[in-house]
C-alpha cells in the first residue's frame, strides 16, 4: 500500500513540473545591442519577480495557468516591454526602446549610481555617441561645446581646445576618462584633452561645483569622457571604422576599434592616427605653426560575473603639435619663423615662412611633443543588497616642447608628471527610500623637470585623499539629495636650482654647488584642507515637467603654477608668476533649473550664482607707463592674483519637434554668463578691473534639420541640417594692462547631409558631409589666445592678431561590421 503511495506522489510531481516551464533570455538596448544588467523582470497577474543578472540574463519558472498573461521587462530610462510567451519558445532576446527624453535620460557621473536626469538636483547633460559623431570638429571638447549650452573652450588652434564650464576652466574643471581623473599638466594652454576622439560611446557634463564626489579641481564641473565597451556577450567580434577628411587644414583622420565579448569575458583594441596642417582663413591665409600629428592606441580585457566585473585598460596617446607664435612681416602681414637666439633674435625681422611650408603636412621643428600613458582598473561587485565600486589607476603625462632653432632637439621644457589614482565607493541597499553611498578617492603625484632649458614650475610630490558620505531620499514626486566631503591635499618640493650654459646661454638644472647656481625654487611644503557640501532636491510636477534646485559648496586648493610658478612657458608665450601665500578657493553655488517635455517641443531653463572666496586668476604685468612686460622673443609677463568673485549667469534650450511633421526638429541652445571681481577697489571700473578674463559672450546656437523618407531600401533616410552659430560682441573684458581686448559679434553658418546606407541586411554605413562656416566669415573668439599673439600695435582699419579657421567642408565615413 505504501509504494502505490509513493508511486501516486511521485507522478503527481512529475505531472506538476511537466505543467511549469523554464523561461531564459537575455534584455538588451535596441539600438545599441548592449546587455541590459538588472532589469525589473515580472509576471503579469502574479507575485512573482525577479531581475535580470549583472549581464542581462535571466532564468524563471512559470505554470502553464500563467504562462498566456507572459511576462513585464522594465528598466529605467526605457519603455516597458510586455513579453508574450509562445507554446514554442523558452529562450527569448528582449530589444528594449530608450525612451528618448532628455528627462528620461541616465547618468553616472557625480551620482552614487546610474540615475535618471530628472531625479538629479545638479544640472548635467549627456551626449550621446550620435551627436558626437555628427558634430564633424576638429576634437572631443569642441564637439561637446556644440551640444551643451554653459559649456565653452578656450582654444589655440583647432585641436587644442581647453573645455570651460559656466566662466571657468582649467583647474577648475575635472576631466575624467573612464572614471579616472585625466591629470597632465591641465594648467597649461597650449595643449589639448589627451584622449582618441573616436573611442567615445558618449560624454556626460556636470554644471556646477562637483567637489562633492571628486574633491579639488572639480569646483566649476565635471567633463565626463565614456569609451567604448562591448556589451554584447554574443561571442561575436564587431567592428567599427571611421575614416574623415577637413578641406580647411586637409585633416586626413582614420580610426579603427575590435570588440568582444562572451558571457564571462570582453575585449576590446581601438586607435587611430590624425594628422593635419595649417588651417586658413581669409584674412591671414595658413596660420602658420598650427599642424598636428596625433596617434592613439588603447585596449580592454574585462572579466564579468553574476555579480560584477573587472576592467583592465591601458591607453597610449601621441601627439606632435605645431606651436605658433604669430609673428609676421610688418608690411605684407605674412607669417615669419624664428632662425635665431636670444639677442641674435629680431622678432620684427624674421624671414617669411615659403607657401611650401605654410601648406605643407610637415611641422616646424619648433613644436611639442606630448605622450600620455594609462593603466588602470574598473571594478564593480554586488555585496548582499549593496555593491562596491573601486578605481585603481597609473598615469604618465610626458610633455616637451621645443623652442630653440639653433639647436632643435633640446627641449625647451621638458616635464614629466606620474599620478596614482584611486577610489572606493560602498552603495548600501535601499533603506525606507533612502539610498546611502560612502567613500574615499585621491591621487598621488609626482613631477620632474627632465632636461631642459626652460623651468616654469618646480619638481612636487603631492597626496590628495578624500572622504565623503552621500544620501538620496526619493518619496513620490520629490527626490532630495546631498552630502559633505572632507579633503587634504599637502604638497611640497626641495630647492631647484639652474645654471647656464656658457656656450649655448641655455640655463640648466644644477646644484646648490654649482659656482653660477641660481635658486629658481626654494623648498616648500604646504597643506591645503576643504569642505564641500551640496543639499538638493527636484519635484516631478507631472511626467513632463520636472523642477529642481540645489546649493552646492566647492572646493579648490592652488594648482602648481598659481602656488609657485616662476619662469618661462615657451608654448604660451608667457612667463609665470605664482604665489606661496595663496589659500584655498570656496564656492557657494546656487541652482534653480524647469524642464518639461511636450507632444510637440521640450524645453529647459537653468539659472545659476556662483561667489567664489579667493579666486584665482592671471593679469599681465605692466610697467610704471602701463605697458606690458615683455621679455625676450616677445614672451610676456602674467601673474596670479586672488580675490572674491561673482558669476551669475542662464542657459536656456528649446526643441521645436511638431508630430504632424515627421522628422522634423528646430534646436535652439542659449547661454549667457557675467564674471565680475569683486575686489572693492575695482568697484564700478567696469573694464579695467571689475570684470574677469576669459568670459564667453552671449551664445544662441540654432539647428534646423529634416528626415526625409526614400523609397529606396538601401538608402531609407537622408537627414538635412543648418545650423547658426551666434556669438554677440563681448564689451565685458579685462582690459587692465592689456590683458585683453574688446571683441566683435559674429554669427557662422553651417549646412549638412547625412545619410544610413544599408551595405548588407543588417549593417548600416553612416556618410556625412558638412560645410561649416559656408560664408568663410572672418571672426575673433574672445577664447581663442591666438587672437592675442600680436607684436605690432593696433593701427585703425587694420587687423590685430589671428583669426579662427575659415570654411571647412567635412567629410565622414563611418563602418560598422
Amino acid at each position: 500500500m505504501k509504494i502505490i503511495f509513493y508511486v501516486i506522489i511521485i507522478l503527481l510531481n512529475i505531472h506538476a513540473i511537466a505543467q511549469n516551464r523554464i523561461i531564459t533570455g537575455i534584455i538588451k538596448d535596441s539600438e545599441t545591442f548592449q546587455p541590459l544588467p538588472f532589469c525589473s523582470i515580472g509576471v503579469v497577474k502574479t507575485k512573482t519577480g525577479m531581475s535580470s543578472d549583472g549581464y542581462g540574463k535571466f532564468k524563471f519558472e512559470i505554470s502553464e495557468e500563467n504562462i498566456k498573461s507572459g511576462f513585464v521587462v522594465a528598466y529605467i530610462g526605457y519603455r516597458t516591454d510586455t513579453v508574450e510567451i509562445l507554446s514554442s519558445k523558452n529562450d527569448y532576446v528582449i530589444l528594449l526602446k530608450s525612451i528618448q527624453e532628455k528627462l528620461n535620460e541616465i547618468v553616472v557621473t557625480g551620482v552614487s549610481k546610474t540615475a535618471l536626469i530628472r531625479e538629479n538636483p545638479i544640472s548635467v547633460m549627456n551626449v550621446s555617441m550620435k551627436n558626437i559623431d555628427r558634430a564633424n570638429e576638429s576634437n572631443i571638447i569642441d564637439a561637446l561645446v556644440k551640444n551643451v549650452p554653459g559649456l565653452n573652450a578656450v582654444k589655440t588652434g583647432p585641436n587644442i581646445s581647453k573645455p570651460f564650464i559656466r566662466g571657468l576652466g582649467y583647474n577648475r574643471v575635472l576631466t575624467l576618462y573612464d572614471g579616472i581623473r585625466q591629470e597632465g599638466q591641465q594648467w597649461g594652454d597650449e595643449h589639448g584633452i589627451e584622449v582618441d576622439a573616436y573611442n567615445m560611446q558618449r560624454a556626460e557634463v556636470i554644471k556646477g561645483p562637483a567637489s562633492l564626489q571628486y574633491g579639488s579641481d572639480a569646483l566649476a564641473g565635471v567633463v565626463s569622457l565614456i569609451p567604448y565597451i562591448p556589451y554584447e556577450k554574443d561571442s561575436v567580434l564587431r567592428g567599427r571604422f571611421l575614416s574623415e577628411y577637413q578641406s580647411n587644414n586637409g585633416l586626413i583622420g582614420n580610426g579603427l576599434r575590435l570588440g568582444y565579448s562572451s558571457a564571462r569575458w570582453l575585449f576590446a583594441g581601438r586607435g587611430n592616427y590624425r594628422i593635419a596642417k595649417n588651417y586658413t582663413n581669409s584674412i591671414d591665409g595658413r596660420v602658420y605653426n598650427t599642424g598636428f600629428e596625433e596617434k592613439n592606441f588603447s585596449a580592454l580585457i574585462g572579466h564579468i560575473s553574476e555579480k560584477g566585473y573587472t576592467h583592465l585598460n591601458f591607453t597610449a596617446y601621441d601627439n606632435l603639435q605645431g606651436i605658433p607664435d604669430g609673428s609676421r612681416d610688418s608690411l605684407t602681414r605674412k607669417f615669419t619663423k624664428q632662425i635665431y637666439e636670444g639677442n641674435a633674435d629680431d622678432i620684427k625681422n624674421r624671414p617669411v615662412v615659403s607657401d611650401k611650408d605654410l601648406n605643407s603636412y610637415q611641422l616646424s621643428p619648433l613644436r611639442q611633443h606630448i605622450q600620455h600613458y594609462r593603466i588602470y582598473t574598473n571594478n564593480c561587485y554586488q555585496i548582499g543588497k549593496g555593491n562596491i565600486d573601486a578605481i585603481l589607476g597609473f598615469q604618465q603625462n610626458i610633455r616637451r616642447e621645443y623652442d630653440h632653432p639653433t639647436d632643435p632637439k633640446q627641449a625647451g621644457m621638458y616635464v614629466q608628471l606620474s599620478t596614482i589614482n584611486y577610489g572606493l565607493r560602498y552603495n548600501a541597499p535601499v533603506f525606507f527610500n533612502i539610498e546611502v553611498s560612502a567613500g574615499i578617492s585621491g591621487m598621488y603625484q609626482n613631477n620632474k623637470n627632465r632636461n631642459a632649458t626652460n623651468f616654469p614650475i618646480p619638481d612636487y610630490s603631492l597626496m590628495d585623499v578624500g572622504a565623503y558620505l552621500y544620501a538620496k531620499w526619493k518619496y513620490k514626486s520629490w527626490t532630495v539629495s546631498g552630502g559633505l566631503r572632507c579633503d587634504v591635499r599637502s604638497l611640497s618640493g626641495h630647492d631647484f636650482y639652474i645654471s647656464s650654459n656658457v656656450q649655448s646661454g641655455f640655463n640648466y638644472q644644477s646644484s646648490s654647488g654649482a659656482t653660477d647656481a641660481i635658486l629658481q625654487f626654494p623648498a616648500f611644503k604646504k597643506t591645503f584642507t576643504g569642505i564641500s557640501a551640496s543639499i538638493g532636491s527636484t519635484y516631478q510636477i507631472s511626467d513632463k515637467i520636472n523642477l529642481k534646485a540645489n546649493v552646492a559648496r566647492g572646493y579648490r586648493s592652488p594648482s602648481i603654477t598659481e602656488f609657485a610658478s616662476n619662469g618661462l612657458d615657451p608654448g604660451a608665450h608667457i612667463f609665470y608668476l605664482g604665489n606661496k601665500n595663496f589659500v584655498p578657493e570656496f564656492s557657494l553655488q546656487e541652482d534653480i533649473g524647469i524642464s518639461g517635455i511636450l507632444k510637440d517641443f521640450s524645453a529647459s531653463f537653468s539659472l545659476f550664482n556662483n561667489n567664489i572666496g579667493h579666486y584665482i586668476y592671471l593679469s599681465q604685468l605692466a610697467d610704471e607707463n602701463g605697458n606690458p612686460i615683455v621679455i625676450s622673443q616677445g614672451n610676456k609677463t602674467f601673474q596670479y592674483l586672488q580675490a572674491s568673485a561673482q558669476l551669475y549667469g542662464f542657459e536656456a534650450m528649446l526643441d521645436i519637434h511638431p508630430v504632424y511633421i515627421k522628422g522634423f526638429n528646430f534646436s535652439n541652445n542659449f547661454s549667457l554668463i557675467y564674471g565680475f571681481n569683486r575686489k572693492p577697489q575695482y568697484a564700478g571700473l567696469g573694464i579695467n578691473g571689475e570684470y574677469l578674463p576669459l568670459i564667453p559672450p552671449v551664445k544662441l546656437l540654432s539647428s534646423l534639420s529634416q528626415d526625409i523618407k526614400t523609397n529606396w531600401k538601401r538608402l531609407p533616410t537622408i537627414t538635412i541640417k543648418a545650423e547658426m552659430d551666434y556669438n554677440m560682441s563681448q564689451k565685458r573684458y579685462l582690459a587692465l594692462y592689456g590683458t585683453e581686448t574688446s571683441t566683435l559679434a559674429y554669427t557662422l553658418l553651417n549646412a549638412g547631409i547625412s545619410m544610413e546606407i544599408y551595405y548588407t541586411k543588417k549593417q548600416i554605413l553612416q556618410l556625412q558631409i558638412q560645410v561649416n562656416n559656408i560664408f568663410d566669415t572672418a571672426y575673433q573668439s574672445n577664447l581663442s589666445r591666438l587672437k592675442y599673439f600680436e607684436y605690432y600695435s593696433l593701427l585703425p582699419g587694420k587687423h590685430y592678431g589671428m583669426y579662427s579657421m575659415g570654411r571647412n567642408s567635412c567629410v565622414k565615413l563611418i563602418l560598422p561590421f
